[in-house]
């Protein structure tokens, strides 16, 4: 049995493979996985009824699991507020550096060849993607035996 929280397989199996700068695609139930996420990731459906795993929940999992170096978030065409899971975000995520991505800039991003996995939620809150960038482990996390 694994001392981690994080036991879905498929997650853990891309995460093993992913080092260094490689991202992760943490996707809203609206979002356009099968056209608009890196063609080598893995992809992982969560998404089993509406509203019921959201990005908040798979990223609060994500974030005592592996380190990120940074983040890219969705957001809605200039002049329009922020949206609330995007506020959200920044706060989980301090002082890790958020970057505001347009709809097409955020895609193109998310078809990157660094996409490791793309983990498609139930979410339905919108604008509530979010692509991360993982970082270096430090020697402070590492335990000898």
């Amino acid at each position: 049995m694994l001392l981690t929280e994080l036991l879905h397989p498929g997650i853990l199996e891309a995460l093993a493979g992913a080092g260094h700068g490689a991202r992760v695609l943490l996707a809203d139930g609206h979002y356009p996985a099968s056209t608009a996420a890196g063609e080598r990731a893995r992809t992982v459906h969560l998404n089993l009824a509406p509203g019921l795993l959201d990005v908040t929940v798979v990223l609060d999992v994500l974030l005592r699991a592996l380190p990120v170096e940074s983040a890219q978030v969705m957001v809605p065409p200039e002049g329009a507020p922020e949206p609330p899971a995007v506020t959200e975000y920044r706060s989980k995520l301090a002082p890790v550096p958020v970057e505001k991505l347009s709809r097409f800039e955020f895609y193109d991003a998310a078809r990157s060849p660094d996409l490791a996995l793309a983990i498609v939620t139930a979410d339905i809150r919108t604008y509530a993607n979010l692509l991360l960038t993982i970082g270096v482990r430090t020697e402070r996390t590492v335990r000898t035996r």
